[in-house]
C-alpha cells in the first residue's frame, strides 16, 4: 500500500494533472443561462463601450452587484478575446486560489499534513469544484472571503508582529474585495463571525490584534472609489443598491427566490461529496474546548455554522449561496481525519463505493427522467458521461476498501488521495454530462442561422422574453419588448431603451426596416392569430426567431 512518503513524491505530478483538467474544463461546456450568459455579456459590453464605471446588461443600467467579476472578465476578454473559457477564467482562478490558500493555511496554522488533506478535500468537494467552472458571482465572492478567513487565521496564529500585521491587512483587503464581488455581505458575514467567535471563545484580546485603523484604511481605499464614482454618475444607484439589493433581498420575497428553512441541507449533502460521512463528525469534534488564546477550530466552526444559518433564514435562496463555508469545512474535515480511526475510513470508502453503485443503477433510467420528446436526445447523450462518473466513484471507493483489507494500517494522505481523485474526476464528468442540454438551452445552435440574417445596423427584438445567453453569442444587444425581466429598474431610468407593449413593437415591426425578433412559441402563436407578417428563421422548443421580410 502507498505510504505518506510515497504520496508526497507524486503530489506535484498529480497537481499538474489536476490543473490541466481544471483549466480544460473551463472551456469544455457552453455558457448557459442565466448567470453565465449575463456576466459574460456584461463584460463584453464593458469592453465594447469602454465604460468601466456603470455596469450595463443589454445596454441597460444594471446595479444589482458590484463590478469586480465583470472587470476581471472584461480584462480577460481584452487580453485573450471572447470565448467560453475566457468568460469562466476569473471563476476558475478564484476556485484554485481558494484551494491553494486553504492548503497553505492548514499547513501553517496546524500541520503540513492537515494542509495537504484540506486542499484535497476542498478540490474534490462537488459544489466547490463544480462552481469553480460556472461563471457566477459566488465563486468570486468565496475566493475573496477565503482570503479574509485564511488571512485572519494566519495573522492571529503568527508569532511575529510584522507577520501578524501583514496578514491582518490582507484580511481587510479580502473583505473589501468580497464587497466588490457581491456587496456588503462581504463585510457583514466575516464581521458577524468575529463577534460570535469572541462571544463563544471569550477571546476578547483578538480585537486588539485586528489592525483596525490601518485595516479600515485598506478597506476603504479598495471599496470607496467605485462606489463614489458610480453614485456621482448615477444618483439613483445608492438607494437601489443598498436598500433594494441588500435589505429587501434578505427580508422579503422580492426576488422570488424563497425556499424552506432546510433548503440548503440537501445542497450541503450533495456539495460535500465524497466527504459526507465525516462532515458531521468534523463539526462535532471541532466544538471541543481548545487552549486559551486564539482558537482557530472554534473560529472555523462559527464560520461554517453562522453562514449556513444566515442564508437558511434569508428569504432569498440560491444553491450557490453557501459556497463560502467550504474552505472552513475542508479544514475541519482535515483536522478530523488527522486522528480518524479505521471505522471512519471504512465508512467513507463504503459510502463512496455505494454511491458509485447506485449511480451505475440509475444511468439506464436517465432517459426516462424527461417527458419532453425534444429533450430525450440530450438526456441520452448525458448517459455515457454519467456512466463514467459512476464508474470512477465506484473504483475510488473500492480501491480504498481493497487497500484496507485484512486490517492493514492506513495512512491519512494516501486514503484522502484515493477519495479525492475519485470525487474530483466524477464531479467533472458529471458536469460534462450536462453539456448536451446546456448547449441547447444556451441557444448556440441557432446563432449561425441568426447571424446569416443580420447586418450591423439591424435591430434584434426580444419579445416577451429575455434570453440571457444569446446576446453574448450574437455579440449584439437586443431591444426588449413587453418583458423587462430583471432589467426593470434600469428601464425605469432609461425607458427609451425598450418597448413596453406588443402593439408598440408591431408599429416598429411594420415600418419597412428589416429586423429580427426572438420570442417564445406562445407569443409566436399569438402573433400568428393577429396576422402579423413574419418569416421563421429558425426555432427550437424554447424560442422562435422571426424576420419581418417575407423572402422565400
Amino acid at each position: 500500500m502507498m505510504n505518506e512518503h510515497q504520496t508526497r513524491r507524486i503530489i506535484w505530478p498529480l497537481l499538474i494533472f489536476f490543473c490541466v483538467i481544471w483549466f480544460y474544463a473551463l472551456g469544455a461546456r457552453t455558457l448557459v443561462p442565466t448567470d453565465e450568459g449575463r456576466y459574460a455579456e456584461m463584460a463584453r459590453e464593458m469592453v465594447a463601450t469602454g465604460d468601466w464605471i456603470t455596469p450595463r446588461l443589454n445596454a441597460i443600467k444594471y446595479f444589482e452587484k458590484p463590478p469586480l467579476q465583470v472587470w476581471m472578465t472584461a480584462l480577460t476578454f481584452k487580453f485573450f478575446g471572447l470565448g467560453d473559457w475566457q468568460a469562466r477564467l476569473w471563476t476558475g482562478l478564484c476556485g484554485l486560489f481558494g484551494i491553494a490558500l486553504t492548503a497553505y493555511t492548514g499547513r501553517k496554522v496546524f500541520s503540513e499534513r492537515v494542509g495537504l488533506t484540506a486542499g484535497l478535500v476542498l478540490a474534490s468537494s462537488f459544489l466547490w469544484a463544480g462552481l469553480g467552472h460556472i461563471n457566477t458571482l459566488d465563486m468570486g465572492l468565496s475566493g475573496m472571503m477565503t482570503l479574509a478567513l485564511c488571512s485572519l487565521l494566519l495573522g492571529q496564529s503568527a508569532k511575529e508582529a510584522i507577520a501578524r500585521r501583514r496578514w491582518m491587512l490582507w484580511c481587510w483587503a479580502g473583505m473589501a474585495l468580497s464587497v466588490m464581488s457581491k456587496g456588503l455581505i462581504g463585510l457583514v458575514l466575516p464581521g458577524a463571525v468575529l463577534v460570535l467567535y469572541t462571544f463563544f471563545s471569550r477571546d476578547w484580546a483578538i480585537w486588539k490584534r485586528l489592525q483596525l485603523l490601518p485595516g479600515l484604511l485598506v478597506f476603504f481605499a479598495i471599496t470607496t472609489p467605485w462606489f463614489v464614482l458610480v453614485s456621482l454618475q448615477n444618483p439613483e444607484f445608492p438607494h437601489f443598491f443598498f436598500i433594494h439589493e441588500h435589505f429587501q433581498r434578505f427580508t422579503s420575497k422580492i426576488h422570488r427566490r424563497e425556499g424552506p428553512w432546510y433548503y440548503f441541507v440537501p445542497i450541503l449533502v450533495l456539495g460535500v461529496l465524497p466527504w459526507l460521512t465525516v462532515t458531521a463528525q468534523s463539526l462535532w469534534h471541532s466544538a471541543r474546548r481548545e487552549r486559551s488564546g486564539f482558537q482557530p477550530q472554534k473560529l472555523l466552526l462559527v464560520w461554517v455554522v453562522f453562514i449556513f444559518f444566515f442564508f437558511s433564514i434569508s428569504r432569498s435562496k440560491l444553491p450557490s449561496y453557501i459556497l463560502p463555508i467550504f474552505p472552513a469545512l475542508a479544514l475541519l474535515i482535515a483536522l478530523h481525519l488527522e486522528n480518524a480511526g479505521r471505522k471512519t475510513w471504512l465508512a467513507a470508502a463504503g459510502f463512496t463505493t455505494l454511491l458509485g453503485a447506485v449511480g451505475l443503477a440509475l444511468v439506464p433510467m436517465i432517459a426516462g427522467w424527461t417527458k419532453e420528446p425534444l429533450d430525450l436526445e440530450h438526456y441520452r447523450a448525458a448517459q455515457p458521461w454519467a456512466l463514467a462518473a459512476a464508474v470512477v466513484l465506484l473504483a475510488s471507493g473500492a480501491t480504498l476498501l481493497w487497500s484496507m483489507r485484512q486490517g492493514r494500517q492506513h495512512d491519512v494522505l494516501p486514503a484522502t488521495l484515493k477519495l479525492a481523485i475519485g470525487g474530483f474526476l466524477a464531479g467533472q464528468l458529471a458536469m460534462l454530462a450536462t453539456e448536451p442540454y446546456g448547449n441547447y438551452r444556451s441557444g448556440l445552435p441557432m446563432v449561425a442561422a441568426i447571424q446569416a440574417e443580420l447586418t450591423p445596423q439591424m435591430t434584434i427584438y426580444s419579445v416577451g422574453m429575455y434570453d440571457q445567453t444569446l446576446p453574448y453569442y450574437l455579440r449584439r444587444t437586443m431591444t426588449l419588448v413587453q418583458h423587462p425581466d430583471e432589467l426593470e429598474f434600469g428601464l425605469e431610468q432609461e425607458p427609451q431603451l425598450w418597448l413596453p407593449t406588443i402593439d408598440a413593437f408591431l408599429v416598429k415591426w411594420a415600418n419597412g426596416t428589416k429586423a429580427i425578433a426572438i420570442t417564445r412559441p406562445e407569443v409566436y402563436a399569438e402573433l400568428q392569430q393577429r396576422g402579423v407578417a413574419m418569416r421563421v428563421v429558425t426555432r427550437d422548443s424554447r424560442r422562435v426567431v422571426l424576420a419581418n421580410d417575407l423572402k422565400q
